[in-house]
């Protein structure tokens, strides 16, 4: 079963889900609608995962966490997971280029898969996509949209 809760936060309310005490997605505001209407099954229940997410995400977005260790559950293609899985290894407070994490991945061609598959990611904020930048030093895309990417990147900058 599908669990989920809602958090306020300084990037507007996040909807945190779990599934089997693994968390399974953050979804940012504006794409909760379409994604309750997805998964008819999920509710509101604050299972011990999503209370400790909350926590540790009220904790980052204060200043007071730079990792996270919450049980969290990739769905995706192998590729993807593996794109994902490299997220996780870029260090709080810097950036990497699309291109670093391909290379990272032994995928150094697969610069535009990566991006699609970071444009997927399930679990941002825990799973820092939004520490991914163009080469050339630029942001570029973001599921909540490119001014929550430099709010968070800034978070971390102090």
């Amino acid at each position: 079963m599908k669990n989920y809760a809602e958090l306020e936060s300084p990037i507007g309310n996040l909807y945190l889900v779990s599934e089997d005490d693994q968390l399974i997605a953050i979804v940012f505001e504006d794409s909760w609608k379409t994604y309750k209407k997805e998964h008819k099954s999920i509710v509101e229940n604050l299972n011990p995962v999503l209370k400790l997410t909350k926590k540790q995400l009220i904790e980052y977005f204060n200043g007071k966490r730079r990792q996270f260790d919450i049980p969290i559950r990739f769905t995706g293609t192998p590729f993807q997971i593996k794109a994902w899985k490299q997220l996780i290894k870029i260090p709080f407070g810097k950036t990497a280029s699309y291109k670093d994490q391909a290379k990272a991945i032994g995928s150094e061609k697969a610069v535009r898969a990566i991006g699609s598959a970071n444009s997927v990611n399930q679990i941002p904020i825990i799973v820092p996509c939004h520490r991914v930048i163009a080469s050339n030093g630029k942001l570029s895309g973001y599921a909540g949209g490119v001014h929550i990417k430099e709010y968070l990147l800034e978070i971390e900058r102090k």
